[in-house]
């Protein structure tokens, strides 16, 4: 063999890493993670109501100045600062017209006011600038992909924030992952250890035909919530055992697991604000 053909050779290699799994290879892996997706959607469906998608929850402005307010703090907490400026304001040309510190006061509820009072501000300058009447009705019609990329050329917008404006605005078949999805996917084994973010978006969403977005993103959220919880799953409560990589390492003492509370139920409690939107129902002040 000639010196030349072992760089050839380990040339090759690398082009198909770059190129990634070959689209046989992709195949074979949704096939593989079809059938725990289907008992996830069953098992989790029986528990959260089978929830279904009930029309927007609110305009597309909204809900992308609430997605912002919702970075990195609790739902009640969002909910306050979005209310705030909601009573303070009367429509969003007010908010971007708004000295920046005064919105950062307004919605200091929220928690990283600073941050996000500038980021709010520079969305909807560019949403202004690009449809002066503030209808984002377009994003419903485009094909998904264009949709996501203008959602996601906007100043702080990523790809989870795309996606729940995408799926709650229109129903539209993109997955928002969020800690809770990410933790209860790589538990069950539904995406591989250590996958990027963005790569968990593809992964969950080739493997769910569209219909089933919708609930899959509803019940996992719900159920790493209430019971695939951080850092250890009250597994006593989990009706996915048996299907759960994450439980098998438990069952040989390689994970930590968290006991039964007394009296428990995952699905028991208040509704909150967070979990009311996620059913496509009003705020609780609208109710009554």
């Amino acid at each position: 063999m000639t010196e030349g053909a072992p760089r050839r050779s380990r040339a090759k290699r690398a082009a198909r890493k770059r190129r990634g799994p070959s689209p046989q290879k992709l195949a074979a892996d949704r096939r593989r993670r079809r059938p725990l997706v289907e008992v996830v959607l069953d098992r989790l469906g029986e528990r959260y109501d089978h929830p279904t998608w009930a029309g927007p929850r609110l305009d597309v402005v909204s809900e992308l100045v609430l997605t912002i307010l919702a970075q990195n703090t609790a739902d009640v907490n969002s909910y306050r600062a979005f209310t705030a400026i909601l009573q303070r304001y009367p429509d969003w040309d007010s908010v971007l017209a708004a000295p920046t510190d005064e919105l950062e006061d307004v919605i200091r509820p929220g928690g990283l006011a600073p941050t996000k009072s500038r980021r709010i501000q520079h969305v909807l300058a560019e949403v202004k600038a690009a449809h002066p009447d503030w209808d984002l009705s377009f994003l419903g019609v485009v094909p998904l992909d264009e949709a996501r990329d203008w959602l996601t050329s906007l100043p702080g917008i990523g790809r989870k924030t795309a996606s729940i404006v995408l799926l709650f605005c229109f129903g539209r078949p993109t997955m928002p992952v969020d800690t809770h999805i990410y933790r209860v996917a790589l538990r069950l084994g539904l995406i591989p250890p250590r996958t990027p973010l963005d790569r968990a978006h593809d992964l969950l969403e080739e493997v769910l035909r569209p219909d089933e977005v919708y609930a899959f993103h509803v019940e996992t959220i719900r159920h790493g919530r209430h019971t695939c919880r951080a850092p250890r799953p009250i597994c006593g409560l989990c009706p996915l055992t048996d299907v759960c990589a994450y439980y098998a390492q438990v069952q040989r003492g390689r994970a930590p697991v968290a006991p039964v509370p007394r009296d428990y139920d995952p699905a028991a409690g208040p509704a909150r604000y967070h979990d009311e939107l996620l059913h496509g129902w009003a705020p609780p002040e609208s109710q009554g």
